[in-house]
């Protein structure tokens, strides 16, 4: 199946906005989407965007039941680690499930890395739920390893009463 890969545009958010609705029911978090399609165009493509973005588009003649051709993405964002230097975060990688298992993930992931070496990154973190079998087992299959089990690290948050509390002097 023919497919490109490109980078975001603010007229994606529409899409990217259903598909992080999708990506949230296939992982049950549902209930946790906060960000609308108007965070989206203001987060990732104001003068200092938040985030970055591609999709992975098909034809016309590929598109879905529903009339999409925007069949997947990823979201990235660049940091920064005291002990390796600069870092691209992936935040999200999610292609539509009819879609699966035809390379766009892997597409959409080596692009990710692709973009994180031209910009002198040295590593490539993201998160992945741990009942997710298909997607660990595919990103060990890259050559990625699971740095809770490896390192012995573990992905902390803080947010809502909790940061407010924390953000007090």
């Amino acid at each position: 199946m023919d497919f490109s890969i490109r980078a975001a545009n603010v007229e994606d958010c529409k899409d990217i906005a259903r598909m992080i609705r999708e990506l949230a029911e296939y992982e049950k978090k549902s209930d946790q989407i906060k960000v609308t399609q108007r965070d989206l165009e203001q987060d990732g493509f104001s003068k200092n965007p938040f985030f970055h973005g591609i999709v992975a588009e098909v034809s016309d003649q590929h598109r879905t039941k529903d009339g999409h051709t925007k069949i997947g993405y990823a979201l990235y964002f660049y940091s920064y680690s005291s002990w390796a230097g600069r870092a691209i975060y992936m935040e999200d990688l999610y292609v539509m499930p009819e879609f699966r298992g035809k390379g766009i993930g892997k597409a959409l992931m080596s692009k990710v890395a692709q973009l994180g070496l031209a910009a002198g990154c040295n590593q490539l973190d993201f998160t992945v739920l741990d009942w997710n079998k298909s997607s660990l087992d595919f990103y060990l299959s890259q050559g990625c390893f699971d740095i809770t089990a490896t390192v012995g690290y573990h992905c902390m948050r803080c947010k809502g009463e909790a940061l407010e509390h924390l953000a007090q002097p």
